[in-house]
């Protein structure tokens, strides 16, 4: 059923729709995805209770900005056409409303899914990305199977809290931010750290922890960079350079 309610063509929301095709396409690029499963999510721009999602069924590599639909908790499509899959409908959108993050990113990407297979799970600050992470990461110890009800996307923004990313015991983890270019750096960023320890697990040595203090160093903003604020733009804008030179189309 397609409900068309309402004009979702503003500005800030056609740029949302263009920055989620991109995190779609660039997600095939740097191996995050599985084909038409798992989900991301927008709040629609203007609007606090409808969420852009990609149609189930298409696959992330060919998302555009026009293909994207918008959805409501109950699962109705208000605009566009194809349905939410269930799962996005009963995690995000509960995430969405509960914790006020308007980007919601989720995956089984492989490396990070490897490290929530061990009984061990906890991602040790053992590097100075990695370090950015400590204290940021909330875990959820309890895999309840798929998520087929409401409730199982209340239980998770329970758990999450104030934090932005979620790390889910055999299953995938969870970033949710206020922006695509923040939660999407932090999920590339998470697989790049999630894959340098399990290949350092891997040589049986044991890992060596950053102390607390230099922790503390490395996620304080330095004054002195003139960077500060807007690496998480600056990444994202250079990705979607990348993504116009080897796989185009994901604005129109």
């Amino acid at each position: 059923m397609t409900i068309h309610a309402f004009d979702g063509n503003t500005e800030a929301a056609i740029q949302a729709r263009i920055d989620l095709a991109a995190a779609l396409r660039l997600a095939v690029m740097h191996e995050l995805e599985e084909g038409i499963d798992n989900h991301f999510t927008v709040t629609l721009p203007g609007y606090d209770d409808r969420y852009l999602v990609l149609p189930f069924g298409l696959h992330w590599s060919e998302a555009r900005a026009s293909d994207l639909i918008v959805f409501n908790e109950a699962g109705e499509t208000l605009e566009g056409e194809g349905l939410v899959e269930l799962s996005a409908q009963c995690i995000h959108a509960p995430l969405h409303r509960l914790s006020g993050r308007r980007v919601v990113l989720h995956t089984h990407q492989n490396w990070a899914l490897a490290l929530n297979m061990l009984e061990d799970n906890r991602l040790v600050p053992a590097c100075q990305t990695s370090a950015f992470f400590a204290g940021r990461i909330a875990y959820d110890d309890h895999y309840p199977g798929t998520a087929d009800t409401l409730e199982e996307g209340e239980r998770l923004a329970g758990l999450l809290g104030d934090r932005e990313v979620m790390f889910l015991k055999n299953h995938g983890v969870l970033v949710a931010a206020d922006t695509v270019a923040r939660a999407y750096r932090l999920l590339y960023l998470l697989e790049r750290v999630c894959r340098a320890q399990i290949r350092a697990m891997s040589t049986g040595g044991r890992l060596q922890p950053i102390s607390d203090d230099i922790i503390r160093q490395v996620q304080t903003p330095d004054e002195a960079d003139r960077h500060k604020g807007r690496r998480d733009h600056l990444y994202f804008e250079a990705m979607k350079r990348v993504l116009d030179r080897s796989l185009p189309g994901y604005a129109d």
